[in-house]
Formats: C-alpha cells, structure tokens, sequence
C-alpha cells in the first residue's frame, strides 16, 4: 500500500506541476548554469540555468501522456484480437497467434526504436511504437483466460438460453477474464515511462526543449563530473517511478490471487 499511495504522490505532484512548480520549466537563466541543490532551486539547475525540479514535475505530465496512450493501445487492440482469437478459435485463431509470434520475435526496444524512427521523433510517435509494440503480450494473455473461461458452466447456460456470439464474449467472457489484465497495465505503464525515456535519451522521443525525464538524462550526462547531482536526480525519478509501478503490479496481483493462484 505504501508504494501505491507513493505512486498516486508521483501522479498527483505531474499533473498539478503548474500549480506547484516554482520555476517555468523553459525559461533560461546563463548565468545561473549548473548550480548545486539549493534553498532557492531544490535540485538545482541544468545547463542552461533552468530548474530541474520544475522540469522533473512538468516532466512527470510527459511520462504519464505517454503511459496512458500506450497503455490504451496495447489494451485496445490486444484484448480484442486476444478475446476474439480464444472465443471464435480454428484459423483465425491461427493467423492471429502468428501475427503476435511475428512482434514477439523482436526485442521491444529495437522494435520501438524502428518503430519511432519511421513515424518521426516526438512524444506522441514514442507512445504510438511503444503501444504497437506491446499489444502481443495482451492478446496472448487474454486468449488464454478466454479459453479458459468460455467452456465454464454458465457460460454454456447462456448459450442455451439463446444469447448471441456478441452478447456471451463481451457481457460473460471478457469481464471474467480480465483480471491479469489489470495487473499487466501497471507493469505497463512503468516499462512505458522506462521504455519512452530511453527512446528520448537517442534522440528518437521527446525533442529540446521538452522537459521529458530521458531527454534531461541524455543532456545531463556530459555534465557527471562537474554537476553529479544533475544526471543522479533525473535517472533516479525514473528509477523510482518505475519501482513504484513494478511493486504496485505486484500488490495489485496479490490482492486479486491472495494465495498465489
């Protein structure tokens, strides 16, 4: 519960960074270059004299846009295709596994990466790759809890008592199979903002002036020697992030199979 409530700060703090940011996260300031964590700037500034934690909050806006357009693609497009592939079965059920074979032969990040690279380097390019990239993983996952689902007693009921091929896949089978779904989008979201920053640590996401978390990281690297705390503060809000989603799987997965079903 600690990570969740944790999760739901980070959430809270992004979408309220006009609201709580001190600083405008692109107005520039030379003389005010790489300077230490202060009273002033909590974590400092980068180097052109702009405030990180402004950045890192209005950064956090970025990251979250681009959790849920993933998020809402992969889901989209994989539980349909899964849901439809378990439940009408034979050679479309075939066609459709080999389909998901085909992208899961692919590291995800490489095909990302190509992905981004042929529809252009911005945020919304990013999220678009990283959404196609990962819908595979949904429609296997739901067409094995549709199969698993769809020969259940009720659900041969239904069919007796005349509902139509419509009426039992998306009123009975889809909301009793679900379940792994939701424990699937948090991982989701976390690998997305991982995913998403590094695209924009190659130049292939988010483009300057865009406070996005792997693009500060990109531009912060040249400076670990003589501003440490300025690639340490923007690689560990990722890192933290991302742990919170990954536990918050977690915790999700447990409360719906308490004994590890």
């Amino acid at each position: 519960m600690a990570m969740i409530a944790l999760g739901a700060v980070i959430v809270v703090l992004s979408l309220l960074a006009p609201l709580l940011a001190p600083y405008d996260p692109l107005d520039l300031d030379p003389a005010k270059r790489l300077l230490a964590p202060s009273r002033q700037h909590w974590f400092g500034t980068d180097d052109l004299g702009r405030d990180v934690f402004s950045r890192i909050l209005y950064g956090g806006r970025i990251s979250i846009r681009i959790a849920v357009i993933v998020v809402a693609i992969s889901v989209s497009i994989g539980v349909t295709t899964g849901a439809l592939a378990g439940y009408v079965g034979g050679q479309w059920d075939q066609l459709t596994m080999r389909i998901t074979d085909i992208f899961l032969a692919f590291p995800p990040l490489i095909l990302a990466m190509a992905l981004s690279a042929s529809l252009g380097p911005s945020v919304e390019n990013a999220a678009i790759a990283l959404g196609l990239v990962w819908w595979p993983s949904y429609a296997r996952l739901m067409r094995g809890q549709v199969l698993a689902v769809k020969h259940e007693p009720f659900i041969e009921a239904s069919q007796a008592a005349g509902a139509s091929h419509l009426r039992m896949l998306w009123r009975h089978i889809a909301p009793n199979s679900v379940d792994p779904v939701l424990v699937r989008v948090t991982l989701t979201g976390g690998n997305a903002i991982l995913m998403s920053a590094a695209l924009g640590f190659i130049g292939l996401g988010a483009q300057p002036p865009s406070p996005e978390w792997g693009l500060m990281v990109s531009t912060a690297r040249r400076f670990m020697t003589e501003a440490w705390w300025y690639p340490a503060i923007s690689g560990s809000v990722i890192f933290v992030t991302v742990l919170v989603l990954t536990v918050a799987g977690d915790a999700i997965q447990e409360a719906i199979y308490p004994e590890g079903e």
